[in-house]
């Protein structure tokens, strides 16, 4: 299939365009390469998948040297023209949009660059797939919209009302938005709802870079509310897995729904959500734990309350998946986490 996803550059739309392109797909790749983090390892991340530029002009397009179906185009998702004329040249069949302004505590100082990126940004998209004759988007969410939610675990029939940071309220609005294109215009759409993703490539403002790092500098570590923390960390490939069926498979409308008792995560439009996650929780000490093991090294903790905007625990139910998709992701987290230690050690030569 032509596959546009967005976010090539990021965590896991590198690592969804490698495995797409790997298994014979045809890739258009979208990132405006910005700096919320350290571009380094963005422009790693496109090496691996075959340019070897040291800039991008917006708007050109590039073709990888290492996989001759992946294209690439350095665009904000806020320029509606721009990204139009891009569907309109390479007329993809299904969309992956996983391009976003991340992060939960970057939206508390930060909260414009949310609205422009998630809000703005996936309308475009949404419009563009609209005009364009799109099979099926499937995009981004987050395990974030479930915010003040204590039912564990975490199921997609649950309410998810209360968010408690811009970051997951853009994720939420996502949703709604997307169903009304489902809705109004027939267009099928899927949104994930990530769980804590982790693994080699993975961004340097998360936890467990953030952690490796320090420890290896001889650092304290930040160790948000005493330690008493919970996260279904979700190993990258994982991921990655449960994304292709997604895309592969675009969902139809639900006869069983009913307006009278509407389920949250179908619609008699054809759209879905799904949550994509580990389904087993980990003690954040216990993941700092997996850590030190890992590198052969103690950390130095630094016991602080819990952040504005985060949550004490998540946990991903991910019946939905399996039933529909016959797939639960299963990597332990020693594992996940030994190889993240490789990677980052190979990449910053340590």
């Amino acid at each position: 299939m032509k596959i546009l996803v967005t976010g090539t550059a990021g965590f896991i739309g590198y690592a969804l365009a490698k495995r797409l392109l790997e298994r014979g797909d045809e890739v258009i790749g979208i990132d405006n390469i910005n700096d919320y983090y350290d571009p380094k390892v963005k422009y790693g991340r496109l090496k691996e998948l075959g340019f070897e530029e040291e800039d991008f002009t917006f708007g050109k397009k590039y073709i990888s040297q290492k996989y001759p179906k992946h294209t690439f185009y350095r665009v904000d998702l806020e320029d509606k023209e721009a990204l139009f004329k891009i569907f309109e040249a390479e007329e993809p069949q299904r969309v992956c949009n996983l391009a976003a302004q991340a992060g939960v505590r970057y939206s508390l100082t930060n909260p414009e660059a949310y609205i422009q990126s998630n809000i703005v940004g996936f309308l475009n998209i949404l419009e563009a797939s609209r005009h364009h004759g799109v099979e099926h988007l499937a995009y981004a969410s987050s395990s974030s919209v479930y915010g003040l939610n204590e039912r564990m675990p975490f199921g997609v029939e649950d309410n998810v009302d209360h968010p408690v940071s811009l970051y997951a309220a853009s994720k939420k609005s996502n949703e709604l938005m997307a169903h009304t294109y489902s809705h109004l215009y027939d267009i099928p759409t899927t949104g994930l709802r990530f769980f804590t993703v982790y693994g080699p490539w993975g961004r340097p403002d998360m936890a467990l870079f953030l952690f490796t790092k320090a420890i290896l500098e001889d650092r304290p570590i930040d160790v948000f509310n005493y330690g008493k923390m919970k996260r279904d960390f979700t190993y990258i490939d994982d991921i990655v897995e449960g994304v292709v069926r997604v895309i592969d498979h675009p969902p139809t409308p639900d006869a069983c729904w009913s307006g009278r008792r509407p389920n949250p995560a179908s619609s008699k439009a054809p759209y879905r959500i799904y949550n994509i996650g580990n389904g087993s929780p980990v003690e954040l000490m216990d993941f700092i734990e997996a850590i030190e093991k890992a590198l052969g090294k103690e950390a130095k903790k630094n016991l602080l309350p819990l952040q504005p905007g985060d949550v004490p625990a998540t946990w991903a139910d991910t019946s939905a998946l399996e039933r529909d998709f016959g797939y639960k992701p299963s990597t332990p987290i020693e594992e996940g986490v030994s190889k993240f230690i490789e990677w980052y050690r190979s990449f910053y030569g340590i």
